[in-house]
């Protein structure tokens, strides 16, 4: 049920490279400044919370995919699934929905992608997630909580120790994934028509966490002081730990040899 929203749970955490912000605190001798937003993100933990992101996902879906978006009129079967969770943007005046994503780890199942796509050798056995079903308000306010909501899915990364970051993207939001340095699995493939997405072409795109932070700093990035500097209070991305996970991502079965995606090797 939706208790199990909330069982994505990893027994060890990742550290990322800037420490954990703070007020008053420095992440690589850079001091943290804190930002309120108009409205918070946290983890959908009840049935009125997904009642809420199910009613934005649809809106937004239906802008630009009516068809399909009649499909998501109602919570799907995944966003129950162990191993996912589901967050809200929420406004803080009148509590309306703003925005969502689902999260979805391999910890128990397969990536949504991979009904499509074979992953690269090297990303299998890893902790992975992937990023669906975002969908926000229209205007100026939606593209702030699109970002933010792109924000709070690294920091559940970071926290809950995943490798990876995976978007499925269509055009033109596969450009603001780019932007934000999400990088092609398939380069050579471009847009790959998607068997589980109305065979819609999507851009399949991956994020990866260990090395994000020193990437946005290498690229002199304009959301670097927003991503890495910023302590936003009101991104709750914390999850209560049900489940220990022990075995379910197994060793790598093999040491990788090349580098990736022309980077260093991990």
């Amino acid at each position: 049920m939706l208790s199990q929203l909330s069982s994505a749970m990893r027994p060890i955490k990742y550290f990322h490279p800037a420490p954990a912000p703070q007020q008053s605190g420095v992440a690589d001798g850079k001091r943290m400044t804190e930002e309120r937003l108009a409205f918070s993100v946290r983890v959908v933990r009840n049935e009125k919370d997904l009642s809420k992101a199910v009613s934005i996902r649809h809106s937004a879906y239906a802008r630009h995919m009516p068809d399909f978006a009649e499909k998501l009129r109602h919570p799907e079967p995944m966003d129950e699934e162990p191993g996912v969770v589901v967050l809200l943007a929420e406004s803080k005046l009148d509590g309306s929905p703003l925005g969502t994503i689902r999260i979805q780890s391999n910890a128990y199942t397969p990536l949504t992608v991979e009904q499509t796509v074979t992953l690269p050798r090297w990303l299998r056995d890893r902790p992975l997630i992937e990023g669906s079903r975002l969908g926000i308000v229209g205007g100026t306010i939606g593209r702030l909580v699109k970002t933010v909501l792109i924000k709070a899915t690294l920091r559940y990364c970071e926290s809950e120790g995943i490798d990876w970051a995976i978007v499925a993207a269509r055009a033109p939001i596969d450009r603001q994934y780019a932007q934000l340095l999400f990088e092609d699995l398939y380069p050579d493939q471009g847009f790959i028509p998607m068997r589980h997405g109305n065979n819609i072409p999507h851009r399949v795109m991956g994020f990866e966490i260990e090395t994000g932070h020193q990437r946005l700093v290498d690229a002199m990035h304009p959301m670097l002081n927003f991503m890495s500097y910023t302590h936003h209070p009101d991104i709750d991305v914390s999850v209560e730990p049900e489940v220990e996970w022990g075995g379910l991502f197994p060793a790598p079965a093999f040491a990788r040899a090349t580098s990736v995606l022309g980077r260093r090797s991990v």
